[in-house]
């Protein structure tokens, strides 16, 4: 076994959940997705797949079909993209893994902000990368980027800068200015950006300054197709489809037959009756997705007003993503806290440290709930865990 891989750390969003395996009585809001199924006519897309006996491989790089709607639907929310600029994968996960292989040789220097989902700065750790990470920095409660210290960051040597935003788990969003500053600077010194916009349509900027964005802010709103970018991006959070393992990767056309290289050697190709369903979630977009944010903005400001006035909590509005990120005065671990929730009173939320040191003695919370009650319900019971 690599050294790499033995220190690998176990998900402590995982340890969390597991401490209340088996009750029923449990609020979980741990995991970062919706308690809504996959849309009907979602599911029957793949039903009727199966049955038409689709079950053989297919491209690596996707159905051609798929990688078509793919681009039109890109190309309706940013600049024109190609369908041969798409590579469909096994998940966003499966897209954000291969990035790093593409990338990252052995003792390359990474740079990735945080605090973030572990797995963007475990996976070009696992390819040999020295990571360096750049933090965010809470004020209020809401995370800001200091993109002063991101580009003294970026030098000539850093091959690959990773950026989620909107981010998981602290719902921090990047500006137009700040992603064209960022663009830039990596022109310059020759940096690949690594880009998981995964909830680019969970966004709810404030009417001020909407301005009719109907998604957050994109690297693809300003970067030419060969430039050194690729985006990420999923089924799994604005279509519903996270069990579907469904995503893709948006890269310079130069490169799209090395990822197929790559994709044939992680998992040859993505089941054809699941890009049958992805072709039906591109098709319902139009209706479903503003559906889907509309709601989770009323979920976020249900949540949001019934935690600001509990005594000792600090937190945010979120601009993006489907997570409040909170912190109790006191409650300096994370993990113990959690763990004590879920325990003794059976809410379940995931510990800030599962994101890095960064995210130490904060909590997130998913608010994608079909039923924002549900929410009122798990704030009772902190409300009630904060006075004991």
């Amino acid at each position: 076994m690599r050294q790499v891989i033995a220190d690998l750390s176990a998900s402590r969003i995982r340890e969390v959940a597991n401490a209340g395996l088996g009750r029923s009585d449990v609020l979980a809001f741990w995991f970062g997705e919706s308690d809504e199924i996959t849309p009907i006519g979602v599911r029957d897309a793949a039903v009727a797949s199966i049955e038409a006996g689709e079950t053989f491989y297919g491209h690596n790089l996707g159905l051609p079909e798929l990688r078509q709607a793919l681009a039109r639907y890109v190309s309706s929310l940013h600049k024109p993209v190609g369908a041969e600029r798409i590579a469909v994968t096994s998940s966003g996960v499966s897209a954000l893994m291969i990035a790093q292989q593409a990338l990252v040789d052995a003792g390359d220097e990474v740079v990735a902000v945080v605090p973030v989902w572990p797995n963007l700065v475990a996976q070009p750790a696992i390819m040999g990368a020295r990571v360096r990470c750049i933090s965010l920095h809470p004020r209020n409660g809401a995370w800001m980027l200091d993109l002063d210290e991101l580009l003294a960051a970026i030098t000539p040597a850093t091959r690959v800068l990773i950026v989620n935003a909107p981010n998981n788990p602290t719902g921090w969003t990047l500006t137009a200015a700040e992603q064209q500053a960022i663009l830039d600077h990596c022109r310059r010194t020759g940096t690949w950006i690594v880009s998981d916009e995964v909830y680019e349509r969970l966004y709810f900027p404030d009417a001020a300054d909407a301005d009719g964005q109907v998604c957050a802010p994109s690297f693809l709103d300003i970067a030419e197709p060969e430039d050194r970018l690729l985006v990420v991006h999923s089924f799994s959070k604005s279509f519903l489809m996270t069990g579907w393992r469904l995503g893709c990767l948006i890269a310079p056309p130069s490169i799209v037959e090395e990822l197929g290289k790559l994709i044939e050697f992680n998992t040859s190709c993505v089941p054809v009756f699941v890009q049958r369903a992805g072709l039906a979630a591109l098709a319902e977009a139009p209706q479903s997705v503003p559906a889907l944010q509309a709601h989770l903005r009323r979920c976020r400001d249900t949540l949001i007003d019934a935690l600001q006035p509990l005594p000792g909590i600090e937190l945010a509005r979120p601009r993006g993503a489907m997570y409040a990120f909170l912190r109790v005065q006191g409650q300096d671990d994370s993990l113990a806290l959690a763990k004590r929730l879920v325990v003794e009173h059976g809410l379940g939320l995931a510990p800030g440290v599962a994101f890095g040191p960064q995210g130490e003695g904060w909590l997130r919370w998913c608010f994608a709930s079909r039923d924002p009650q549900r929410l009122l319900k798990g704030v009772e019971r902190l409300a009630r865990a904060l006075r004991l």
